[in-house]
């Protein structure tokens, strides 16, 4: 019998409003230069080095951005970019890869993974998603989801809690159930606990067997995704996806399946199976998570500029371009971030609204 072939797929999608003027809808968070000079995309790639072949990477992003990933990533095949016309949240993404790679190969096995983490030691991630790999290939209808362990209470993420120990493995588990971002009080108690990890949008599945989930759960879009499988690899394929897949409807995985399917009896034909991943996971959506790939100087400030800073603490000041000098003078606990086109000055208490700010501004700099 042959064994199951891997496969891995990077989702790209998202604006990063919240990293906005620095993040725009023409150069999303993705593509950004982050410490080193590395992009999040380009990392996330180089995290399967030597574990998942070239040829069997693919990424799901805006069409828009096709030369612009291509270029930047090393050895990625053109058919393996999967160009969205429009973002339709999460599952159409995985939905659109599953069929994809059924078509060219009935027994795919894939990972789902992000591009807006910073996740280290690669060597640990990529031990615990050979774990994942071996449930799924093991058993083609569990479904693998990757829980970061807890550090603290966090209100922003949502959490996935563990049951039983999976029999034969190191450290698998079976889900009970999904939260969704919890107040303070109870991720105090998910974190005592033990028993909750952080959902990390990461994923194992059989192709297949993804499929057929969807297909139960979210018929309509099944339909779609499926319609434009068939023509994929064919001279219809853009016609396809451009007619077909504005019209899917707009819905996460963990909504549309993984919290579904985690609470079946175990009589139909998916399961859900976690892994706690205990790494560190650096999840880049705001402006304070972004600073913290900074180094502090004394007074707490962080930057990339050419920056004159007097008496100033607590500051992080970013720009994208290494002439232009930022001066700041007592300034405390401040975002100031500087483009070609456009300034933002925020209190690092108020980092959440810089999604406002990104939505008011003019089109063009958007």
């Amino acid at each position: 019998m042959h064994q199951p072939t891997r496969y891995a797929m990077i989702m790209a999608g998202g604006s990063g409003q919240r990293l906005w003027p620095l993040s725009r809808k023409s150069h999303p968070k993705q593509l950004l230069p982050m410490a080193g000079g590395r992009s999040l995309l380009a990392m996330a790639w180089d995290r399967l080095d030597g574990f998942i072949s070239t040829s069997h990477r693919l990424v799901c992003s805006a069409e828009q951005f096709r030369g612009a990933i291509i270029t930047a990533l090393d050895g990625i095949d053109a058919d393996n970019f999967l160009g969205e016309p429009v973002g339709r949240d999460t599952l159409n993404a995985v939905a659109l890869t599953a069929a994809v790679l059924a078509k060219r190969d009935p027994r795919a096995v894939f990972a789902v993974l992000t591009s807006d983490h910073i996740i280290e030691p690669a060597e640990d991630f990529r031990a615990r998603l050979e774990e994942g790999f071996k449930v799924v290939e093991a058993d083609p209808s569990r479904f693998v989801t990757f829980a970061i362990t807890p550090t603290y209470a966090a209100t922003a993420y949502g959490y996935v809690e563990r049951g039983a120990a999976l029999a034969g493995f190191d450290s698998a588990f079976d889900a009970t159930r999904f939260v969704e971002k919890p107040d303070r009080a109870r991720a105090e108690q998910y974190l005592a606990s033990g028993a909750f990890g952080w959902n990390s949008g990461m994923f194992v599945f059989s192709a297949r067997t993804f499929l057929q989930a969807v297909e139960r759960f979210c018929p309509a879009n099944y339909a779609g995704v499926m319609e434009i499988a068939h023509a994929w690899d064919t001279a219809k394929q853009r016609e396809t996806i451009d007619r077909v897949y504005p019209t899917l409807s707009k819905i996460s995985i963990d909504y549309a399946v993984m919290e579904p399917a985690s609470k079946q009896d175990g009589t139909h034909a998916c399961r859900v199976s976690v892994l706690p991943m205990s790494v560190q996971w650096l999840d880049i959506g705001s402006y304070p998570s972004y600073g913290q790939v900074l180094e502090p100087d004394a007074q707490r400030n962080r930057s990339n500029a050419h920056w004159t800073n007097v008496d100033s603490s607590g500051c992080l000041v970013l720009s994208d371009d290494p002439t232009h000098v930022i001066a700041t003078v007592g300034c405390e606990d401040l975002i100031v971030v500087h483009t070609k086109d456009a300034t933002l000055v925020c209190p690092l208490s108020k980092s959440e609204r810089v999604k406002e700010a990104a939505e008011h501004a003019p089109s063009a700099v958007r």
